[in-house]
């Protein structure tokens, strides 16, 4: 039988980085366990914040992508008509787009089924950033002869 659940999620606020959420994920919807297979989707409701599945031992690896992603979308651009917030406004519209407002991660066995080293990553885009709404939905069953 197909079972789907749904849970909001408000993420504090945190600094302009790659910021590991994956415990808050599952925290947030604990019924992933009764899924024997499945898909959990998880969306961002923000346009200057987003979400990316990545390296979850090595916190380098976020200080990396940060640095790519400063030299790849860089702020002041005169070109950009779009600054009503300030200079890192347009720059974060755009790494959001890059990088996408949703990641779908298999369930299996209960479990978010991620690679030993992967994690979701709020990518906070912005210098002044507020808390952060996410949507966790997942759906599947709980028959096992499926898994």
């Amino acid at each position: 039988m197909l079972k789907i659940y749904q849970q909001a999620l408000r993420l504090k606020e945190r600094k302009r980085g790659f910021h590991l959420i994956t415990s808050e994920v599952t925290i947030a919807l604990p019924q992933i366990s009764e899924l024997a297979v499945g898909i959990c989707q998880v969306f961002i409701q923000h346009t200057s914040a987003s979400l990316t599945i990545n390296e979850n031992a090595d916190p380098t690896v976020r200080k990396d992508f940060e640095t790519y992603f400063n030299k790849t979308v860089k702020e002041n651009d005169p070109d950009y008509l779009h600054d009503d917030e300030g200079p890192d406004d347009m720059p974060a519209h755009l790494k959001a787009a890059i990088l996408g407002s949703s990641v779908t991660i298999p369930v299996r066995n209960g479990r978010l089924a991620l690679g030993t080293w992967q994690g979701i990553y709020l990518c906070e885009h912005r210098d002044n950033a507020t808390p952060r709404n996410i949507v966790v939905t997942a759906w599947g069953s709980n028959d096992q002869s499926i898994g």
